[in-house]
């Protein structure tokens, strides 16, 4: 029986009262349009409750509970593990949190078959980004060959969406950052400003913190 799935009543899922995770109400929405127009959601992972009998705490599945209640749903698939208090606390704190990121091409190409069949403002609907920011990453232009950087190492593409007052600030910074390395490319160049200004930060960022004395306050 262990990790299989069961049907339980939602009135016998109780959201554990330390729940850190909060989602924004848009992307709230986003999960409940998912739900209804698929039928689909991950299993709602739970522990049974140890103060009320015949129910289960949520461990990890908050909000697709509610959205499940929201939908009229009466039961929800769901999980059930074995796990003590200690346990349980280091799932809440890591289960809606350790993830990886996006590989920029595979995204693009994802988004691209979805937009086939799908209008960019119907899959923002659907997906973390907003319509604009679909229609821009299906047109991206991708580089034919990786981009190689300086020590034989190949640069990681990044994408970001600005708008016009964000793209001058942060050309302006950009300007400042790429002093006296004219010698260098403008990719080059941009790449060494942007992570020149990001570094600057972290090291303020640390230093404002009030870490002790002979603690490291540099970030590589």
């Amino acid at each position: 029986m262990a990790n299989s799935i069961i049907s339980v009543a939602l009135d016998k899922l109780i959201a554990h009262p330390d729940n850190p995770n909060r989602m924004s109400k848009a992307n709230f929405a986003r999960l409940v349009r998912n739900i209804k127009r698929t039928g689909k959601y991950e299993p709602i992972v739970v522990r049974p409750h140890s103060k009320e009998a015949d129910c289960f705490e949520i461990i990890n599945g908050h909000h697709r509970c509610k959205a499940l209640a929201q939908l009229s749903y009466r039961e929800a698939d769901c999980v059930v593990w074995d796990v003590d208090d200690e346990q349980t606390d280091i799932l809440l704190a890591t289960l809606n949190r350790l993830g990886g990121s996006d590989e920029l091409e595979r995204k693009m190409a994802l988004l691209k078959r979805l937009n086939n069949v799908m209008k960019a403002n119907e899959l923002a609907k659907l997906l973390p980004q907003t319509a604009k920011q679909i229609e821009r990453l299906t047109n991206l232009k991708m580089p034919e060959l990786p981009v190689k950087a300086a020590g034989g190492y190949f640069a990681n593409p990044m994408v970001f969406f600005l708008t016009d007052e964000q793209k001058r600030i942060v050309e302006k910074a950009l300007l400042l950052a790429e002093e006296n390395q004219n010698e260098k490319t403008k990719v080059v160049r941009n790449a060494e400003a942007l992570t020149a200004i990001a570094q600057y930060f972290l090291n303020n960022s640390v230093t404002d913190s009030g870490l002790k004395n002979g603690e490291e306050k540099t970030i590589k």
